[in-house]
């Protein structure tokens, strides 16, 4: 086994190969040599350097990682052999001699170019990477900052934020879509070192227009950078703040969610008690463990991302995940968004459409018995604690020991009839995929009544068997009694009526506790006090109504409105009104 050796190339550590290291090393003693001559070699040599290290941190996926010949060979096809080139001053001539140069080109990355800035670079480099002259840039972006209201100017501090200065030479290549090779990073420095040559040289020849504007350039630059310096400063602290408060939101969250999902997941190898009610809602037959990991991965991706986020904010130099499991994880993330898509319009499918069937039993009574009428608990009462009435459901063991699901979704209506005798319907109605589905579940659904020396005990519950699942199953009692019957109504069946009063309903929850007699599509109330109003009468269609309670007569047909109360009767039509009060008679129009 080969020995390990570390080294430090460009501030950065490695763990490398000894056979390797001694190919890197004799790899950049052959650089150092083909630089013995050339003006800015240590510039040259410094960026060489720093961009191995950089295609080196590319290749290392953890710190304990190996660097062996593998990676060492791959960089030195990228960078190129010194002897490939020629890298004296020959190359820089008008007509070199003949060489091999590489006419490839790398793709673009996005940078501020403070080499060729008036203010923060952020035009420069937009110029590089769309291949714009930066002018135009500049004109869009004031023209923008303009007609914004100076929205387009907190963009630009954003790009300034956001987008990293090219400062080295490999960056500065890749910015412009050069290739990081050995003589792209030497021409590029041999280059700055010429402007410099020429500048100097420019300034002693003459003082021109050209001079003048590069003193603008230059002392508009220098302002700039200060305001700029002064800007990043408070950006980067309050940047830093939102790198932390990401951090504490994507780790709680992303904590959270494991323990719950995978606590749920887990869940359904040791079956605990709670199990049974996401299997009642289970109508797709997925394991629930399936169902988890679907959903961690739909949620716990981006609060991953977030959360790496907040650590790219906060540390300048974190290594990139890379780009095989940046992809890998937006494939999850796209393949459980359209598993939980499809298994959601596979769930609530199953309650897309809702049918019922209708039991009828006619009661043993006759006109002149006196009905009472009661709501009975169920035998799981006992161990009920505050479930909701309408819509909730428990799952429980009746007494023959079967799981059941309980639920006290029932309703009770009271209609008058002209027949001689009552009777009960009772309408059972669930949920389903199609209606045949809705039929065959709502058939399942059980539901006792019992009628004992003329008192109907009706249960206050539905049941029916676990394996059905919870398909919104639902009771409506509907009680017909002949018109001239006598009834009353027990207290506890005042949550069970509805609270309007009409001819499919003709007692309301405020009539419990009394006794009513049965009129046609009404009651009258035969134990209410003197001052209590024993007639209520509530009929509405689309264009007329009349209602008629302790309240007083309101009656509307068309554009004619009629009300009577306490205070006197008041009417209306169109643009005339009425009020016949103790002080009188009063007649207004609008025209007046």
């Amino acid at each position: 086994m080969n020995k390990t050796v570390n080294i430090n190339l460009a501030g950065i550590f490695f763990h490398i190969d000894e056979d390797a290291y001694l190919k890197l090393q004799r790899y950049l003693e052959a650089i150092k040599r083909s630089f013995t001559d050339s003006q800015g070699r240590s510039e040259i040599i410094a960026d060489i350097e720093a961009r191995i290290a950089e295609l080196f941190n590319e290749r290392v996926q953890h710190d304990k990682q190996v660097i062996g010949n593998k990676e060492v060979e791959e960089v030195i096809a990228i960078m190129g052999q010194p002897e490939d080139y020629l890298v004296d001053n020959e190359i820089f001539e008008d007509e070199p001699k003949t060489s091999y140069q590489s006419k490839s080109r790398t793709s673009k990355k996005l940078y501020r170019d403070t080499d060729n800035s008036y203010i923060g670079g952020v035009s420069s480099g937009l110029g590089h990477y769309l291949g714009v002259d930066a002018i135009w840039i500049r004109l869009l972006w004031i023209l923008l900052a303009l007609g914004s209201g100076g929205t387009f100017v907190f963009i630009y501090i954003l790009f300034w934020v956001l987008v990293p200065e090219a400062v080295t030479t490999a960056e500065k290549l890749t910015m412009t879509g050069e290739p990081v090779n050995i003589s792209n990073i030497e021409k590029k420095i041999k280059d700055g070192f010429e402007n410099v040559s020429q500048t100097v040289s420019d300034t002693v020849k003459s003082i021109d227009l050209p001079k003048q504007g590069n003193r603008i350039k230059s002392t508009s630059k220098s302002f700039f950078d200060t305001i700029g310096d002064i800007i990043m400063f408070f950006l980067k602290i309050f940047a830093k703040f939102i790198g932390i408060i990401l951090i504490i939101f994507g780790a709680i969250l992303l904590f959270g969610l494991i323990i719950s999902l995978f606590s749920l997941g887990g869940s359904s190898f040791y079956s605990p008690w709670w199990m049974d009610y996401p299997e009642a809602l289970n109508t797709t037959g997925l394991p629930l463990w399936v169902g988890s990991v679907l959903l961690f991965l739909l949620f716990g991706i981006p609060l991953f991302f977030i959360f790496y986020l907040g650590l790219k904010i906060l540390i300048n130099n974190l290594k990139s995940i890379g780009n095989v499991a940046k992809f890998t994880l937006l494939g999850l993330w796209l393949l459980s968004l359209v598993s939980i898509i499809v298994i959601g319009i596979t769930e609530a499918s199953h309650f897309a459409l809702e049918n019922s069937v209708t039991q009828t039993e006619t009661l043993d009574l006759s006109k002149k018995d006196t009905l009472s009428i009661k709501m009975v608990s169920s035998e799981f009462d006992k161990y009920r604690y505050g479930m909701h009435r309408e819509g909730g459901f428990e799952i429980k063991y009746n007494n023959e020991d079967q799981k059941v699901i309980f639920s006290k979704n029932v309703m009770l209506n009271i209609r008058s009839t002209s027949d001689s005798m009552a009777y009960l319907q009772i309408v059972k109605e669930a949920k389903g995929s199609d209606y045949i589905e809705a039929r065959e579940t709502a058939e399942k659904i059980d539901y006792e009544f019992e009628l004992k020396n003329n008192q109907l005990l009706l249960s206050n519950y539905l049941h029916t068997d676990y394996k059905n699942k919870f398909s919104d199953q639902n009771v409506t009692v509907i009680l017909y009694l002949p018109e001239g019957m006598v009834f009353n109504l027990h207290g506890n069946t005042r949550s069970y009526l509805r609270h309007n009063r009409n001819s499919d309903n003709i007692a309301t929850y405020d009539d419990t506790s009394h006794t009513l007699k049965v009129m046609e599509d009404n009651t009258i109330c035969l134990d209410c006090d003197d001052e209590e109003f024993k007639v209520k009468v509530n009929v509405n269609d689309e264009n007329s109504g009349l209602n008629i309670d302790e309240e007083g007569v309101r009656f509307k047909k068309d554009s004619i409105q009629i009300e009577i109360n306490n205070e006197g009767l008041k009417a209306k039509k169109e643009d005339v009104k009425v009020n016949i009060s103790d002080e009188g008679i009063e007649i207004t129009s609008d025209d007046n």
